[in-house]
């Protein structure tokens, strides 16, 4: 067994890590180091053979600029090794020593002061910094606040401040707002170099920039100042108020920060607190609100005994600390703006309603995925993970590590268990780690489904079967969730990928029902093999709980059938789906289980008399798998009652209004029309295409009829034999079976289908294999204990004629059947198979069951023949009723509620009429 471990290093409180070279060269010497890297021009690889000669991949290399010195490095492939190289070569030419030790307290406020003091210089004026852009402008702002550099802006521009304020006070990393006394100590440490004030959250230089530094740094605007209009959101402190967009003015010749503190009631941006980047790192979204009297300290106190006191006393504000990741009182203001290292410019993006319901999304899974799709109304993360080749969207592991990120947690750690499979390796189980930065590009590419970068061979992969576990944890490195599910896969991407689809899924049920009981959670994460720290987990989701419920459930107000009808054209019963209209012909081209869809469609919001209608999301061609749960139900149920070429237009209750806000452009319109309670939800669809799944692919290249319509024919030929008038479809799915009897004259006078929930109506038809093998013993139990049918009819594929459809080869017969890791050279035929039975397997399995219940038992198929090997490739097994037990004649009385929902349901009178 080999095992690794891949993620991110891990992010703690007091890092005791070696900086990487570059880093150290640029510690030392500043910008008075160049790094210059050149492409160097590839070499051609000669092939006797081709008349055009063949260019390798683009190689880099650094000349790195010291005083006194110059290094340059080897050619590598990125430009970052390039320049690694290159300063570690610098390093080792200068006989410069790299302590790992972590600075004690007081060496760490000596570089603290140091760095105030540095960003203070005449260079750093003149830099391309984020933070040099804030010193400029406020040296352009007129009275006694030209000069004043808001502290709280230091820290989130500056990252070297903010490393050395973790290594003085480790809880800097969960409340970062804990940097402002630290730096305003340090600033009144710094001998008379910068000034600050008590009472106010500033610092200034003591002595005024010499007057070229300033004509050189601090552009000159020539004429009338002019204005930029900034559109940003207003989050107000209550949950009961509306969120809205408001603009800001912000002049040539001004500050940003006081048009802020402005908008927030405050009187320049001394007062004004700032929060981290929301979402991704290098982003200028940021949270503004009100700093609180607490931070108004007196600086010679000791500012590490401070920390208790920076509680504030006013109102929380959910919904921004929910984006911010940190609590943030009072109303606050949601603004992109900001300083950017390559310019001096000032950096600015309106913020929309449609952008900020975007951000309150993308906090749980689900809604990271509808946005990977650009469908936010329409597409749904899936519940199974079959193939790299089927998904679409951003992949589970990608969007668990956007997850972690969102809710400023360490980057999750994977680890792979690799096990030899019996009959083809003989090698003993081992161990190996391969963990965050210490681990080869290569390797974590292996890891997570690349490239062998150990040269082992691909028959040697294909050897081993892999198991994933995947722990997530916080900044601190206190475990949260771990996930080590029993299934093994032939691939280490599927594993990666499986496993990280259960961590979201479970996180999916828990922002749908966010104060579910405790032993509701623990229910669910066992069934996924997840484990919970609840301290821990509560600790870092404590801001959800405080909000609404941002994901409601989708399926509210659902219409039903009336009984013994089969009048679908209105109504879909148990799938919220109503005023449902299909137009088109019939082209016979209909989706199945993990068939490839492509349709366009359109989503309006619509009032109950359609006075008013307005289009929120739409699609030329959207692609999907159907039957993983890829897209909403409403829209499988009905997608999966057309055939290609057919369009069909139903409506639907509401989203939740963060969806819909989320996906509207002209949010502001939809929210009026939102206010009305007649609204819905119109969807229109066409089916354009449909890809068919590996296994009906597979069967119509050697059947013909197809093995589907050959399984109905022998259905119908039986039910005409039997006379039979009544027929119950168990699994019925999606009634598929049911619609082709139709078709059939028949002594049928009433279908009823049955499924074991509604929700997999829009999954798919069950067949018995789509079980867990031991449902399926209890399945047989059932149906002949309770229903005790005069006949039942089981077919279900043939595991050994799939050596023909796949043109491999069988396991070896000394292979452990119950062993679930082993290669199957021989694959199912449906991801969606639980297992599949060979020829004896099922007879066995039917027998016993006929002998148990009073039934005889012949055995027949479809697809091949029983005189020649390997026998059926659907084989069937039809059970016909002996007698009853004594004094029984009817069925037992079953509670049908418990255990089976009725979803589909035919009557020849009803329908005649």
């Amino acid at each position: 067994m080999i095992h690794m471990e891949t993620g991110g290093s891990p992010a703690v409180a007091m890092k005791n890590t070696t900086l990487a070279p570059k880093s150290i060269i640029i510690q030392k010497f500043g910008n008075k180091a160049n790094f210059e890297v050149e492409e160097v021009q590839p070499a051609e690889n000669g092939c006797p053979g081709l008349a055009i000669s063949q260019k390798g991949p683009c190689l880099y290399r650094c000349i790195l600029q010291l005083p006194g010195i110059a290094v340059m490095s080897e050619t590598f492939k990125k430009k970052k090794d390039a320049e690694q190289s290159a300063a570690e070569m610098a390093i080792e030419k200068l006989g410069i020593q790299i302590s790992t030790n972590r600075p004690t307290l007081q060496e760490a406020w000596d570089k603290l002061v140091d760095r105030v003091t540095d960003l203070f210089s005449n260079e750093f004026l003149s830099s391309l910094h984020p933070l040099s852009g804030h010193f400029r402008a406020v040296l352009q702002r007129e009275g006694d606040l030209c000069g004043l550099i808001p502290v709280p802006v230091m820290a989130i521009c500056d990252s070297k401040l903010s490393n050395l304020c973790k290594s003085i006070n480790p809880k800097v990393e969960s409340n970062p707002f804990l940097v402002v006394p630290l730096i305003m100590t340090a600033a009144a440490r710094s001998s008379g170099v910068v000034a600050s004030s008590e009472g106010q959250l500033w610092i200034r230089r003591q002595n005024p920039y010499p007057p070229e530094i300033m004509e050189s740094s601090v552009s000159q605007i020539s004429g009338s100042p002019r204005s930029t209009f900034i559109e940003v959101i207003r989050i107000p402190c209550s949950l009961e108020k509306t969120v809205e967009p408001v603009t800001l003015d912000v002049s040539s010749t001004g500050y940003y920060m006081d048009v802020i503190a402005r908008k927030l009631g405050l009187i320049d941006a001394s007062s004004v607190l700032v929060s981290r980047a929301v979402g991704k790192a290098s982003s200028e979204t940021r949270v503004y609100f009100a700093a609180h009297q607490s931070y108004f300290l007196d600086t010679s106190s000791d500012p590490l005994n401070v920390k208790e006191a920076l509680h504030f006393e006013g109102s929380l504000n959910a919904m921004a600390s929910y984006l911010g990741g940190q609590d943030i009182y009072g109303d606050a203001i949601l603004a992109s703006i900001g300083y950017k290292w390559n310019s001096k410019d000032l950096f600015y993006e309106d913020v929309s309603l449609q952008l900020y319901y975007r951000m309150l999304i993308s906090k749980i899974p689900s809604g990271l995925y509808k946005l990977s799709r650009e469908a936010v109304l329409t597409a749904e993360l899936p519940s199974a993970f079959t193939t790299r080749a089927n998904w679409r969207g951003s992949f589970p592991r990608e969007i668990l590590c956007m997850f972690c990120r969102q809710h400023r947690l360490s980057e999750p750690v994977f680890s792979i268990v690799s096990t030899p499979l019996k009959g083809l390796s003989e090698s003993p189980k081992s161990h190996t780690k391969l963990q965050g930065k210490d681990s080869t590009e290569e390797e974590i590419e292996h890891a997570t489904g690349g490239a062998i970068a150990t040269g082992a061979s691909e028959s040697a992969e294909s050897a081993v079967a892999y198991q994933c576990e995947v722990k997530i944890v916080s900044k601190c490195q206190d475990w949260i969730i771990e996930c080590f599910p029993k299934n093994s896969f032939k691939k280490q991407n599927d594993s990666i990928q499986n496993t990280s689809l259960k961590v979201l899924s479970w996180l999916n049920v828990y922002f749908r029902d966010i104060d579910m009981p405790l032993e509701k959670l623990n229910s669910t994460a066992n069934i996924l093999n997840i484990r919970i720290c609840h301290e821990n987990f509560f600790k870092e989701f404590a801001s959800c709980r405080s909000i609404h419920n941002v994901y409601h459930s989708e399926t509210q107000g659902v219409k039903f059938l009336e009984p013994n009808s089969m009048s679908m054209l209105n109504t879909m019963p148990g799938q919220g789906v109503f005023s449902l209209n299909i137009e088109g012909p019939d082209s016979g081209v209909c989706p199945s289980n993990g068939s490839l869809l492509f349709i366009s469609y359109s989503v309006s919001l619509v009032t109950e008399d359609e006075h008013m209608k307005e289009i929120l999301e739409s699609s030329d061609e959207f692609e999907f798998e159907i039957g993983v749960g890829a897209v909403i139900p409403h829209l499988e149920a009905v997608v999966t009652r057309l055939s290609v070429g057919q369009s069909a237009c139903f409506k639907t209750d509401l989203a939740p209004k963060e969806f819909i806000l989320a996906a509207a452009v002209d949010s502001a319109r939809n929210f009026s029309l939102l206010s009305s309670e007649s609204c819905c939800l119109e969807y229109s669809i066409t089916l354009l295409r449909v890809t068919e799944p590996l296994e009906d692919r597979m069967e119509q290249a050697l059947f013909s009829p197809p093995l589907s319509k050959q399984r109905v024919e022998y259905a119908v030929q039986h039910i005409r034999e039997s006379h039979a008038t009544t027929l119950v479809d168990f699994g019925c799915g999606s009634g598929s079976l049911l619609d082709a009897l139709l078709n059939h004259s028949t002594s049928l006078e009433k279908i009823v289908g049955i499924d074991i929930s509604t929700k997999s109506l829009s999954r798919a038809a069950k067949v018995i294999e789509h079980m867990e093998e031991d449902q399926a013993y209890l399945f047989g139990d059932v149906a002949l204990s309770s229903f005790l049918p005069k006949i039942l009819i089981v077919s279900t594929p043939n595991y050994e004629y799939n050596v023909i459809l796949q043109k491999a080869n069988l396991p070896s017969q000394e292979d452990d059947p119950d062993d679930k890791t082993q290669s199957q050279s021989c694959k199912f035929r449906n991801h969606d198979h639980k297992f599949e039975w060979t020829r004896e397997q099922f007879k066995c399995w039917a027998t016993e069951l006929a002998a148990k219940h009073n039934y005889s038992v012949e055995f027949s198929g479809v697809g091949g023949s029983a005189d020649l090997e390997p026998g059926f490739a659907s084989q069937i097994a039809v059970f016909r009723r002996m007698s009853l037990p004594q004094g029984e004649d009817h069925p037992k009385d079953v509670d049908s509620a418990d255990h089976c929902n009725v979803i589909w349901e035919w009557n020849r009178l009803t329908s005649s009429s």
